[in-house]
């Protein structure tokens, strides 16, 4: 088509994408004028236009007419028009496409006719579009033609395909009853092509419904058989002297979903075709050799963990594997961790395994992270008490080179095996204090609730951890959760040192206020309990260590936090008493015994991971950029459950079992008490990728799912279009607010899936993983997530599974990059159904203007220079606002603190003003902000806002966002634009007068 051939080259020699979305517009307007004035329309300019549409399509622009005449072409009587009716609406038409109802019958007739061409072109868009009108319409007609054998095998095998395309848009359409002896009859076929095509649909059937096809296993072990022995195998059908491997591929694909074969004879003739696969596969130098060969070698190494084969033939899969992770091929290396992580879940192979630690360990040294990540969770399973302490230490090694995105994972890792397999006390501390200290970042407070729970129990434990805190603490640079345990620990048992070099009371509270400065109220709170602890063991021999603590508490007792100031105030008065402090103030009592939360996760994944078959594990890792993980639920306890001396003693309110899960690799049995255990926990406690799940409760009817905690939050974005009676377990409002100053928390959660997110922000990238955890005993269905972005904001979402396994987590990344200022929110519409109940939530995302802020310190020589080159609207925009919260200048400045905009203090005389600075960023550049604040101390309620900066856009929308921050809901005051201040508001110094 000549027509057709410019249009191409047209479109080729465009010099930009301007001049092709021009050509294009200017072809679809020529289509369309035609398509209008269709009786003056040949054939084949009719076809030439479709062709055109399509091509256009294939470009990426949107073709929403010519519709009609794509399907009409469709009964066309002609085979060339006929051709291009059925490629160009398989193409541009989806399985709802109303206009598709219309070519049904035309269809059909084409099916059960007798033009075997027409037959495979209807065949091929149906097996393309599928869709539940024709799966209803068409599957008995291709049903008969799949069993003809009148028909050539190119049309049974269309009609195979087309089958399996119908039958998972609607499983009805195959009965189990009628078509398990047609599938064993069809498993005869001798023509490799059809065989295939109907091992496809078998596997489809099969993994339905398991029990309806046992009378298929003998054939395809028959099937394994021919093929491995290259008995009548076409030319055609061998690759690189690999007979059939697509075929050896789904047919034990198909045996993995059987039970384990019982029949002798049957399993006998298995196993030989399995040893021959394993004999004869080796690392070659052709690439398309290997990957058939190596496809072919999995499949079998997966059916022989599901059969669940003798220790010998163990130890040889094990031994090919080894090989595999030894070579320098890097996808050859990444499939041998990965095979040989699935074969820990098989018995007695666990010692063969350990024989390749040395280059497993090579492996955790890889440039390349995903077999990096591979042989840490090889790592991680393999371990045991013989290996621990070298694995825990490669793995402390590993830590201080790790990439970002692994540190979290492997500190996790290493904690579990530490405290699983420790050989000793002395150890254990040492590890996890070596954690804390190089990935402080990637502890949770679990883990060290864990040592003060161990160090507490045992008292020759103790002096030993004291020095290493205090060891630790010396350093110039310490994490703050180092600072926590080193405190308590120096608190509780620095006196224990007494007698060593340089751990007197005074020294150690020396070393401990150091840090005082740095770190957050929680944690100040906690070394106010040190203090007290150091006083009552140095009293009365050092008065000035007691003045010295003195003045600390007399500091904090008028302190903005309460618990802080409640801790000052009291231990102050405390302290007063003498020796009857220490009647008062005494050690922390021995915590109950009772088994770590974590050993008894890890042990329940463990037993019930080896009952799981190999084809649960494939189906669990289906082809989806979401990771599933699975996990066992389990009861939180208190750190200090039992008799506490004082309540003065307690530092924290701590959890004290370690609330941390470990990744399975399938889905835990479920026991009948775990069924209807009550929804307690939280899933997202810990949010280090595993989740603790726990059923929801038992319910007779959805009637009865309607939470005590619901919240009927309006203003949240919050149920649109979800069943009356399923509400939300809390306020998405109140979870939306949290998030917005946090990056890891709850979005949403009712009786069935909890949604978390955890957030990192790098300058103007943000990557925020969604945890979509499944409470239910049973799976989530038509699981759905769309991300409406504003126009500010470029997202890109990994891809959902449609299912949610039951008590599982799937997490979806969520890639994020800021192109310019706005307050615009993203949007996620999420829907899933239980049973047939469908729920459909709208939620905001949390990814606000402060998330693409990062503070500075000013100067004042800085800060006057920038203020003074920006003036007046758009750059410095000022406005008066009423009705804002009544905060005090402290309060504010944490408020300041929290949307990431550091506060000068002192830098405006008045101490009645902030000045504040921050840095916004971009796609395109980085634009410093200044903002000031002058409020008016006898009406906290109203205050001047000046937001200045180099971009008129970015200070309009940081001023209304800071705007938004200060106002106070409840006020329904108007809110004047900018303009004189009132003599209400005080004035600045006249220091700076003429600056502002």
């Amino acid at each position: 088509m000549r027509g057709l051939s410019v249009f191409i080259s047209d479109i080729r020699n465009c010099q930009n994408k301007e001049q092709e979305r021009l050509r294009v517009d200017k072809e679809l307007a020529n289509i369309r004028t035609r398509f209008k004035n269709e009786k003056g329309l040949s054939v084949y300019e009719k076809k030439k236009y479709v062709w055109k549409m399509l091509y256009i399509y294939m470009l990426g622009y949107d073709v929403d007419f010519g519709h009609m005449e794509t399907v009409a072409l469709i009964s066309a009587a002609k085979y060339a028009e006929k051709q291009v009716g059925y490629i160009v609406t398989s193409c541009l038409l989806n399985e709802n496409h109303d206009f598709l109802r219309l070519a049904i019958n035309t269809v059909r007739n084409d099916i059960i006719g007798r033009n075997e061409t027409n037959q495979c072109l209807a065949l091929t868009m149906v097996g393309n579009i599928g869709g539940k009108d024709f799966s209803e319409s068409l599957a008995p007609d291709v049903q008969k033609l799949l069993l003809s054998s009148s028909c050539r095998p190119v049309v049974r095998k269309k009609a195979a395909l087309c089958l399996l395309r119908l039958f998972r848009k609607n499983p009805d359409v195959v009965n189990v009853d009628g078509w398990s002896d047609r599938m064993s009859q069809l498993l005869d076929e001798r023509e490799l092509g059809v065989l295939t095509a109907v091992m496809s649909l078998l596997v489809a059937l099969v993994a339905n419904n398991p029990d309806g096809y046992w009378n298929c296993v003998p054939k395809c072990v028959r099937i394994l058989e021919r093929l491995t022995r290259s008995q009548d195998i076409p030319q055609e059908y061998t690759y690189y002297g690999i007979p059939s491997p697509w075929l050896q591929v789904k047919t034990m694909r198909a045996l993995q979903y059987f039970p384990t074969i019982e029949d002798p004879n049957t399993r006998r003739s298995l196993f030989e075709v399995l040893h021959r696969i394993l004999m004869g596969t080796d690392v070659v130098k052709n690439v398309n050799k290997n990957n058939a060969a190596h496809a072919v070698l999995f499949e079998a190494l997966a059916l022989v963990m599901h059969l669940d084969a003798e220790k010998e033939m163990m130890s040889q899969c094990v031994a090919i594997l080894g090989k595999f992770i030894a070579v320098r091929e890097p996808n050859i290396r990444y499939l041998g961790l990965e095979n040989m992580t699935r074969m820990l879940l098989v018995t007695d192979v666990q010692e063969s395994i350990k024989r390749h630690q040395a280059q497993i360990i090579t492996s955790l040294k890889d440039p390349d992270i995903s077999i990096r990540r591979r042989a840490l969770d090889l790592l991680y399973g393999m371990c045991d008490v013989t290996n621990a302490k070298d694995i825990v230490e490669e793995l402390l090694q590993y830590l201080t080179t790790a990439d970002f995105g692994i540190r979290e994972e492997l500190a996790l890792k290493a904690a579990i095996l530490a405290e699983k397999f420790a050989p000793d006390l002395l150890w254990y501390v040492d590890v996890i204090l070596q954690l804390i200290d190089k990935a402080g970042d990637f502890i949770s407070d679990d883990i060290w609730y864990r040592v003060v729970q161990f160090v507490t129990n045992n008292d020759d434990l103790q002096a030993y951890a004291a020095l290493k805190a205090r060891d630790y603490m010396s350093k110039p640079a310490v994490h703050e959760t180092m600072v926590k345990v080193g405190g308590y620990l120096l608190g509780e048992y620095g006196h224990l040192l007494a007698r060593t070099p340089g751990c007197t009371p005074k020294e150690i509270f020396s070393i401990i206020h150091d840090k005082f400065s740095t770190v957050s109220i929680s944690t100040k709170a906690l070394l106010l309990s040190a203090y007290i602890k150091l006083l009552m063991h140095s009293q009365p021999s050092d008065p000035d260590l007691q003045e010295q603590i003195w003045r600390v508490f007399k500091r904090f007792e008028g302190n903005i936090d309460a618990e802080v100031q409640q801790r000052a105030v009291e231990y102050f008065a405390l302290s007063r008493k003498g020796p009857a402090m220490v009647d008062i103030i005494a050690e922390m009592p021995k915590f109950p015994e009772r088994q770590s939360a974590l050993l008894k996760k890890t042990e329940d994944a463990e037993g019930d991971a080896a009952e799981l078959s190999a084809t649960r594990l494939r189906v669990q890792q289906q082809s989806s950029n979401a990771i599933v993980v699975v996990s066992q639920p389990s009861s939180n306890g208190s750190m200090f459950a039992g008799p506490l001396a004082r309540t003065t003693s307690t530092p924290l309110d701590m959890n004290g079992e370690l609330a941390l899960t470990v990744t399975t690799m399938g889905q835990p049995q479920q026991t009948p008490s775990q069924s209807a255990a009550p929804v307690t926990a939280d899933l997202l406690g810990d949010l280090l990728a595993p989740l603790a799940i726990e059923a929801p409760p038992a319910v007779s009817s959805p009637s009865e799912l309607v939470s005590e905690q619901s919240s009927g939050d309006s203003s949240a974005l919050a149920l649109l279009d979800s069943t009356p009676s399923l509400q939300p377990i809390g306020s998405i409002k109140d979870w939306f607010h949290t998030l917005c100053f946090k990056d890891s928390g709850v979005l949403y959660e009712d009786p069935y899936i909890q949604i978390g997110l955890k957030a990192e922000w790098r300058a103007h990238q943000g990557r925020v993983t969604l945890f979509l955890g499944n409470k239910h005993v049973g799976a989530l269905g038509t699981v759905r997530a769309v991300i409406l972005p504003p126009a500010h904001l470029r997202m890109h979402l990994s891809t959902v599974p449609d299912t949610i396994p039951p008590r599982a987590q799937v997490q979806c990344p969520l890639e994020i990059i800021n192109l310019q200022a706005s307050r615009d929110l993203a949007v996620l519409e999420f829907s899933y159904s239980y049973g047939n109940v469908p729920v459909n939530v709208n939620l905001r995302l949390p990814i606000i203007l402060s998330k693409f802020l990062q503070g500075v310190p000013l100067s004042p020589a800085d800060f006057v220079s920038q203020w003074r080159a920006l003036t007046g609207p758009p750059l410095k925009l000022q406005e008066v606002v009423r009705g804002v919260k009544p905060l005090t200048i402290l309060e504010m400045s944490g408020l300041f603190s929290s949307i990431h905009i550091t506060v000068a203090p002192g830098l405006d005389p008045n101490p009645n003003n902030i000045v504040a600075g921050t840095v916004f960023t971009s796609e395109a550049r980085k634009t410093l902000c200044l903002v000031r604040i002058e409020t008016d101390p006898s009406d906290r309620t109203q205050l001047r806002l000046t937001v200045a900066s180099s971009d008129g856009v970015v200070s309009l929308e940081l001023k209304e966002f800071i705007k938004e921050q200060l106002l106070d809901d409840s006020s329904t005051q108007q809110q004047m634009v900018a303009g004189p201040v009132s003599s209400g508001l005080s004035g600045p110094a006249a220091a700076l007068a003429g600056l502002f």
